[in-house]
Order: C-alpha cells, then sequence, then structure tokens
C-alpha cells in the first residue's frame, strides 16, 4: 500500500504567512498528524504533493520515508494525485489523503484499505445532517454507488442527498493512473476532480464500495483559524476521554491541552489549564496543580506541583514539592524529596535528596548535595558575561538568605554562609562563612523632609 497526501492548498481563509500545512493542531503541525496515520499504517512509500509555501513545508517535515512533489498549478485534486502517479508502483493499491484532515483514525483507515483489497475501489463517506459544501454520494436504486456530484454541479434532487464524500479513498495503482488520464476539467470549477473517477471505474465494471469513519470528526477539514480551533477542541476532548478511561483524574476535562506525548501513572490527579508538551511523564499519585506547564519533563512517583509552575527539560524524584511559581529550566535533575518552593527558578543544575529552596532564588549551573537549605533571596552567579561556570555546595550545607554565591566556588560539606554573604571563594566545611560590612548607627543623623512650596 502506498500513501499520497494532498497538501498543496494555499489557505488564504487563514490569513496566515504559514502554509496551511504547517498551521498547529496540538502543538505539530497539521501535515504532521496525517503523517503519523500513514506511518501507522506501514505504507511503503508515502507521496506528499505540496504547492504553496512548499519549501518551508519541505524543510519542516522532510524524512527519509517521504516523497515530495510539487503541484504548482492548482488545478484541482485530480491534477495533484496526477503529480504523484510517475512515484507510485503500479502494482499497488493507493490511499488518498488530506494534509488538513488531521484527525483521520488509523482504525478507519485500516477498514478502508480492507474494504478495497487489491482489485476494487473504496470511499470514505459520511452521512451529515447538514451537507452543504460536500460533493453528493450518488446510489442507483440498487444501493450501489454510481458517482459523486459536487455542490456546485449538483441539482436539487442531488442536494438532498445526506451522504457525502469525505475525498479519502483506495484506489488500485494501475487503473488509478489511467482514470487520470482520462478525467476533464467541464464543471463549474474548471478543475480536475478526484471524484470523477467514480464515474469512470463504475462504467468499468469495478466494484466501488462505501466504508464510514468510527467518528464524523474524523473527516473535518480545516480552512479557518475558526475551523482549526474546533478541531484542536475536539481533538482535546479525545486525549482528555482517553487519560480519564486509563484512570488519570481531570478536575475539568474541557480544560486542558496535550501537544505531545503525555504519559501517566496511577492515580494521577490534574487540575484545569495545564499545558502538557513534547513528552512528558508523570509517575504515580503525580498532583499537577492548575495553569502549569510541562515540556519534555519527568516527574517522579508523588510528586506536587503547585499552580503556575513551568518546568521544562527537567526530570524530578520521588515525593517533590514544586511551587507554587517556580520555573524549572533545561538540563535539571531533581533528587527524591527535594523542595522548591515559590519564585525560584533553577537551571542546569543537579539537586540531591531532602534539598530545599524555599524561596526567590536562582540556583544555575549547580551541583547541590543531599539535606542542603537555600535560604530566600540566594543566586548562583554562574555568567561573567562572557562565560558560564559552576557552584557545588556539598552535602549539609546551609546558605543563608540574600548571598550571592559568585561560580567558580565551593560551599564545603556542613559549611553555613550568613545572611546576605557574597562568597567569591571557597567557604570551607563545617564552618561559619560571612561577608559583611561593618554595621554603624549615627545618633546625630536627620532624615531629610520634603522642602515646602
Amino acid at each position: 500500500m502506498e500513501v499520497v497526501i494532498l497538501a498543496a492548498g494555499q489557505g488564504k481563509r487563514m490569513r496566515s504567512v504559514l502554509p496551511k500545512a504547517l498551521q498547529p493542531l496540538a502543538g505539530r503541525p497539521l501535515l504532521a498528524h496525517v503523517l503519523a496515520s500513514a506511518r501507522a499504517l506501514g505504507a511503503q512509500r508515502i507521496c506528499v504533493v505540496h504547492g504553496h509555501g512548499g519549501g518551508t513545508v519541505h524543510s519542516r517535515l522532510d524524512a527519509p520515508d517521504l516523497v515530495w512533489v510539487e503541484q504548482s498549478l492548482q488545478l484541482g485534486t485530480g491534477h495533484a494525485v496526477l503529480q504523484a502517479v510517475p512515484h507510485l508502483s503500479a502494482d499497488t493499491p493507493v490511499l488518498v489523503l488530506y494534509g488538513d484532515v488531521p484527525l483521520i483514525g488509523v482504525p478507519t483507515l485500516m477498514r478502508l484499505m480492507d474494504a478495497a483489497g487489491q482489485d476494487r475501489l473504496s470511499l470514505l463517506t459520511v452521512e451529515l445532517d447538514d451537507p452543504a459544501g460536500y460533493g453528493r454520494i450518488l446510489r442507483d436504486d440498487s444501493g450501489r454507488v454510481t458517482r459523486i456530484v459536487e455542490e456546485r454541479d449538483a441539482t436539487p434532487d442531488d442536494r438532498r442527498v445526506r451522504e457525502i464524500n469525505t475525498g479519502i479513498l483506495v484506489a488500485p495503482a494501475a487503473r488509478l493512473r489511467d482514470w487520470l488520464g482520462r478525467i476533464g476539467n467541464d464543471n463549474a470549477q474548471g478543475e480536475y476532480y478526484l471524484t470523477d473517477i467514480i464515474g469512470l471505474a463504475v462504467g468499468e465494471g469495478l466494484e466501488v464500495v462505501t466504508v464510514s469513519p468510527d467518528c464524523a470528526s474524523e473527516t473535518l477539514g480545516v480552512n479557518s483559524k475558526a475551523q482549526l480551533a474546533a478541531l484542536e477542541r475536539m481533538f482535546q476532548a479525545s486525549v482528555a476521554s482517553q487519560l480519564m478511561d486509563a484512570g488519570v483524574t481531570l478536575i475539568d476535562p474541557a480544560r486542558i491541552d496535550v501537544r505531545g506525548e503525555l504519559l501517566c501513572g496511577s492515580d494521577v490527579e490534574i487540575d484545569v489549564n495545564c499545558v502538557f508538551e513534547g513528552r512528558v511523564e508523570l509517575g504515580d499519585n503525580v498532583a499537577i496543580g492548575a495553569n502549569c506547564v510541562l515540556r519534555d519533563v519527568k516527574v517522579g512517583s508523588g510528586t506536587r506541583v503547585a499552580p503556575f509552575s513551568h518546568l521544562d527539560g527537567a526530570e524530578t524524584g520521588k515525593e517533590c514539592a514544586l511551587g507554587p511559581f517556580v520555573r524549572i529550566r533545561p538540563g535539571t535533575v531533581l533528587a527524591d524529596g527535594v523542595h522548591i518552593g515559590n519564585f525560584v527558578e533553577i537551571k542546569n543544575s543537579r539537586i540531591a535528596d531532602d534539598s530545599k529552596a524555599g524561596h526567590l532564588s536562582y540556583i544555575g549551573d549547580a551541583d547541590v548535595g543531599v539535606g542542603v537549605n537555600i535560604g530566600a533571596g540566594t543566586i548562583t552567579c554562574n555568567y561573567d558575561g562572557a562565560n558560564k561556570y559552576r557552584t557545588e555546595i556539598g552535602d549539609g550545607a546551609f546558605i543563608g538568605s540574600d548571598s550571592q554565591l559568585v561560580a567558580p566556588v565551593r560551599v564545603g560539606r556542613g559549611a553555613t554562609l550568613g545572611a546576605g554573604t557574597t562568597l567569591t571563594r571557597d567557604a570551607p566545611p563545617d564552618q561559619l562563612t560571612v561577608s559583611r560590612t561593618r554595621q554603624q548607627s549615627y545618633a546625630d543623623w536627620v532624615r531629610p523632609v520634603k522642602k515646602a512650596k
């Protein structure tokens, strides 16, 4: 089986410089969703027919298993498939998909392929309460498909038909090649319709069979930002349903966004308005508070992430407490039982078991030992304007509030830094290190007052 994906549309109604095929749905381009379905079917070859913005589409989504074919003139769907024909084998069925129909399901496509076999033409059709704008499936008295008529070419009787053509079909490659060479453009649009091959197939006595999708939303296309937003919510509703079926507690299934892959253990709870991007793994008994963003992270079992926290490219151990309002940046690894409190930012650092940074601190390029307490307002000064350096904090160290650790510097095991210390040299283990100016009081000092106007 080989696949042709039509993705040459300009998408004028999107009103965007970004090609329609690259418009994002759940964090991935529309075309990427269709490519994923084609790959899941085990296609021998995938031909992508591109047009407007094709160079950008090609560069963003190119892969070794793809053949890119340009449709320089937009002359209809039949003309688009014809551009791919020279790249197809003559003895395999061909599945035609659309780059702006992203929700098409693999089970539906497998049933469509099974119905076609090696020598039949199978169509994916669906009945709609309001079929306006779609091509209608016309049948004879025996219920056999005779042809498809487009909306603009349909008679009033034709328009009363509720069964519509989705455009998705499977056909024998050799016959498809022949039919495409014979269709014309004598229609209201002046285009070469792929649907005209149905009449040719019927005329040759080839069996035309139809299959319905598991869900009508699988066949919906995207032509505007409003339609894109509607499909986004459909996609997220489907993801939410799958998560809840797997035992995840969603406080409000209508307020979650998964823009990648979300893997959850048992008894996971997710509050409202959370966004998951890339690959996110949540261990058993993890709780994610409201309005959090997690991107490419692994969260250990029993960890609690309080509201308004951002985790990106990081990993946490078990039973950690994070947030609210924490920012964990790429390269960070938190061990078991770590507590990171409100308004703390951590970047490219390793923090060992049971260490704490409770308030208003920045920890960058640091290695923090076991059982360390980092006071409020502490920062690691890791950047000298040209290069970055690491800070090491030994096990059991206590860092007083409002301290600055000027890297490269090391705080010894069990050391204590007094509040307000600016550390520029290593602090020895098990000692108090303080760096302060002498405190003075002036008895004769008078506070300034405003001058009378």
